[in-house]
């Protein structure tokens, strides 16, 4: 499986990102088989966040401590959540962090991201707190999940200016569906522009529901509309239109379009790893064979309608 250069982590980081929140500490048996075989595939990063609760982050924990593989791992963890409010604060930054990694058993997480931004708060603030959690040792590179290009440029270029470590990566949604609205308030997904700036400063991308949220595996269709969110955020003529040219590139090269939806998130022109959800070792390898088919830049115009 590629890698991903994300500074601060010298293993890098697999171009599948195993997702978390499917984890459960009291089904051991099941996420030890499905987190095995995504390690035998070549992967080598958990995305975790303190908002999934202590479950997930638990079992982990109990995985690496009995695989005994901690060094080898690079563990994400996310924190300072707004909930119901804004908690863009260092001592939120700082519990948040503290509690993911007691239930982890670990002494460090390899990047530490904020899971939303609060522009009212200013930089120097955050990256203040941030900057913190490095010199004690609890992470080795910062990430911004869900920030807008604009604070994150406004974040590196005061961290570059007085001395400070600055955000390594960012974490928004990228997929070829592309949303009507946000699924989630707060949450940011690139716009052409955005791609545009990654493509120009190569800063690395994780993406979050990089498959649409299943979106392209058969399982929608215009007149099937009992999901109200998969209606809300995915349905449109538009990315109806996608489905059904990644089901032609689909059939030529021998795959499903869920792989050709994947395929296109990883062969951007900038470093990008993209974050799934299996719940079963099946879908796992589904998603490792999606990140083996090499798209051209002419099908990838021609998927995303250009």
């Amino acid at each position: 499986m590629r890698r991903i250069k994300v500074d601060g982590v010298p293993q890098g980081v697999s171009q599948l990102v195993h997702g978390s929140m499917m984890l459960h500490k009291d089904r051991m048996d099941d996420c030890g088989e499905l987190l095995d075989a995504y390690v035998q595939a070549g992967g080598n990063t958990i995305d975790s966040g303190h908002i999934y609760g202590a479950d997930s982050a638990m079992a982990i924990g109990a995985w690496m401590e009995e695989r005994g593989n901690r060094s080898d791992m690079v563990i994400i963890g996310k924190g300072a959540h707004p909930y119901e409010q804004s908690r863009m604060r260092k001592t939120c930054i700082e519990s948040d962090l503290l509690e993911s990694l007691e239930r982890m058993k670990t002494d460090y997480v390899d990047i530490y991201m904020l899971h939303r931004d609060d522009p009212n708060v200013n930089v120097a603030y955050i990256l203040d707190g941030l900057n913190d959690q490095l010199e004690k040792g609890r992470c080795r590179a910062l990430g911004a999940s869900n920030w807008s290009i604009a604070r994150i440029r406004e974040a590196n270029a005061y961290a570059a200016k007085h001395g400070m470590t600055g955000f390594a990566c960012s974490s928004p949604n990228l997929s070829l569906a592309k949303p009507n609205e946000p699924r989630w308030a707060g949450c940011v997904s690139m716009s052409p522009e955005d791609e545009a700036w990654h493509g120009e400063s190569q800063l690395p991308v994780i993406a979050w529901s990089s498959q649409s949220g299943g979106f392209f595996t058969g399982r929608y269709s215009p007149a099937k509309t009992d999901d109200a969110d998969m209606v809300r955020v995915y349905y449109s003529d538009s990315n109806w239109e996608r489905l059904r040219r990644a089901r032609v590139l689909a059939a030529q090269y021998g795959v499903t379009a869920n792989q050709i939806a994947l395929a296109y998130v990883l062969k951007q022109p900038f470093p990008v790893a993209a974050i799934i959800g299996p719940h079963k070792v099946e879908e796992l390898a589904d998603s490792v064979k999606g990140q083996q088919v090499d798209l051209t830049d002419e099908e990838l115009a021609w998927l995303n309608l250009s």
